[in-house]
């Protein structure tokens, strides 16, 4: 059971509560931020040390032109690679995908295409997937699957894979069915 607070409590109280509340949204009072804030609070209150869980970046929109700037060129800078239309972030790869390297140019855009035919062609490093065999197909998605979605993290979406080229929302894209999606925490 808890000791009585006393004001040397009660002021780190308020100190602690004013730094989480100035990351979190005070509105969203059943969210699971007011949860931890709560729990960060009794524990602080009781003097029960607390270990802070890292919460991941949240899954977001990238746009063609943003997807460029992370094509491993800058040092210290993430490098992303989009596949079938899921970003990732490829950076702990950096002997396979950062500047020089043999895979370097895969980064920096959406190359669907040049995964399922393991090519490094300029002409296949895009989305467009037309034209493939079923077998390219197949080899695309276990690519996919047992490579980057096995050993990268997921940063974002294209546009594309969320949005139709007339800018209307994709209505085949459903979040909640995306890999490292959650409704409650994403949106």
């Amino acid at each position: 059971m808890c000791a009585p607070l006393t004001p040397n409590h009660l002021e780190a109280l308020v100190r602690h509560w004013n730094t989480l509340s100035e990351a979190g949204n005070p509105e969203s009072f059943h969210s699971r931020s007011h949860l931890t804030r709560i729990t960060a609070l009794v524990c602080l209150a009781c003097g029960t040390k607390v270990k802070e869980k890292k919460t991941s970046t949240p899954v977001r929109l990238i746009t063609e032109e943003e997807l460029e700037m992370y094509d491993g060129s800058r040092d210290g800078q993430p490098i992303y690679m989009a596949v079938k239309g899921v970003v990732f972030d490829v950076t702990t790869g950096k002997e396979f995908y950062g500047k020089g390297a043999p895979y370097n140019a895969l980064v920096g855009k959406d190359s669907t295409r040049a995964v399922a035919k393991m090519s490094l062609d300029p002409a296949d490093l895009t989305h467009d997937t037309t034209g493939l065999t079923e077998e390219q197909l197949q080899s695309l998605d276990r690519i996919f699957t047992g490579t980057y979605k096995a050993k990268y993290p997921i940063v974002g979406y294209t546009a594309r894979h969320v949005l139709n080229e007339d800018g209307s929302p994709n209505k085949n894209f459903k979040p909640e069915d995306q890999p490292h999606f959650t409704m409650k925490e994403e949106l």
